[in-house]
């Protein structure tokens, strides 16, 4: 068995995630919830992608209580965009 060391960043921008997130994301890197294809794979028209960004934008909402009134823009670019 492989022992692996966990650096924690308590720095600003990307943090520690637990291991069980970073393997159900190891998971669905290869296979996206049993489609047989990575979420990088499958088209952004797709239902299968269209069902991935309501979700999340609903989770983004409840955990920061973002109000139905006000609309998010999801981007790439990170910080300095």
């Amino acid at each position: 068995m492989t022992t692996i060391t966990r650096i924690f960043n308590f720095g600003a921008g990307p943090s520690v995630l637990p291991v069980s997130v970073l393997e159900e994301a190891q998971r669905e890197l290869l296979s996206l919830h049993g489609v047989g294809m990575s979420v990088m794979e499958i088209s952004h028209r797709s239902t299968t992608f269209e069902d991935l960004l309501h979700q999340a934008i609903a989770d983004i909402r409840e955990l920061a209580g973002v109000p139905s009134n006000y609309k998010l823009l999801m981007l790439q670019g990170g910080a300095s965009l």
